[in-house]
């Protein structure tokens, strides 16, 4: 049997209208069910500094009375399970941080898909009540690590670093005309594209912006990543699956205002002879799901799959 958790921390979309109250009560939730609880610091900051007493009192975060307000680092620290409210974008910049501290993350739904907040917020307490008791399936998922490499002085220096659970995205500029990318895997030569970009995507990333370019979905389970080509010039140049066991390296050719993102965190105005390596983390995101989940049932819903009548 799984363990169950005595220190939680809360993670929200602030900037969501309504959604302060909404953080407040799951902590109550929290604290009735026993757990220590925390907020991050962001979320602390942007709900204000009133309304999160322990007690239901009025209280400054970090005050006298009131929850705690912590770094990621001291979340990492001192937590056992990370409650994260909002959707799919507030949990992929959370997940990047807590992951070296393989702390367990819960999603609960406050946005639109969710495939990976996957707890509907009216269903929250029935769902979390067993999960913080220890009863839960638990999968890992698979991050993208790399960087920017540019040479200078007959040296190759790395300028840019970053991480992503869904995706790496090389693209042109938004007035700029096509850019043409070198593809090699470790040092085999894949192929020279013309495109309006290209992704490199996580199985979790391969539901989001490389599905909308045409890429495969990736079962989480799956050892690989997805590399699809952005609108190519070549109708021949299709979205392929690797194994992420080597190393995508991705070098600018040709093309004006070229720019990388790291899932949210980018870089512009790369140069020519610019090279982006992508390899697999060293470390991976752990998600807990109720008893049950099923990663299809997710596809149904959010795809809105048709299910015959079930």
């Amino acid at each position: 049997m799984p363990k169950a958790f005595k220190h939680a921390a809360i993670v929200g979309k602030f900037q969501a209208r309504g959604i302060g109250p909404v953080l407040e009560e799951i902590a109550h939730f929290l604290v009735g069910r026993g757990l220590d609880v925390v907020f991050e610091r962001e979320t602390a900051l942007g709900m204000g500094a009133t309304g999160l007493a322990r007690d239901g009192s009025v209280g400054a975060v970090g005050g006298p009375g009131g929850f705690e307000a912590l770094s990621v680092e001291e979340l990492g620290r001192r937590c056992d399970i990370a409650v994260v409210v909002g959707g799919d974008g507030t949990m992929l910049a959370f997940a990047r941080e807590m992951s070296r501290h393989q702390v367990p993350l819960v999603g609960i739904n406050a946005g639109r898909l969710g495939f990976i907040t996957d707890i509907p917020l009216d269903r929250y307490k029935e769902s979390l009540a067993p999960i913080l008791a220890g009863d839960y399936e638990e999968e890992h998922r698979s991050m993208l690590a790399g960087g920017v490499w540019r040479q200078s002085d007959q040296l190759s220096e790395c300028i840019f670093e970053g991480v992503s659970l869904n995706d790496v995205v090389v693209s042109r500029g938004a007035t700029a005309g096509m850019v043409e990318l070198r593809v090699d895997v470790d040092d085999d030569f894949v192929a020279n594209l013309r495109a309006d970009g290209l992704i490199v995507a996580t199985p979790t990333g391969s539901t989001a912006y490389a599905l909308s370019a045409g890429g495969p979905i990736l079962h989480p389970s799956i050892g690989g990543w997805v590399v699809v080509p952005i609108a190519s010039h070549t109708l021949s140049n299709r979205p392929i699956v690797l194994p992420d066991a080597g190393e995508v390296r991705i070098g600018i050719v040709a093309g004006k205002d070229v720019s990388v993102s790291f899932d949210m965190h980018n870089l512009a105005s790369l140069l020519h002879g610019d090279q982006i390596r992508v390899r697999r983390s060293a470390h991976q995101v752990r998600f807990l799901h109720p008893r049950g989940w099923s990663y299809y049932a997710t596809l149904r819903r959010k795809l809105r799959w048709y299910e015959g009548g079930v």
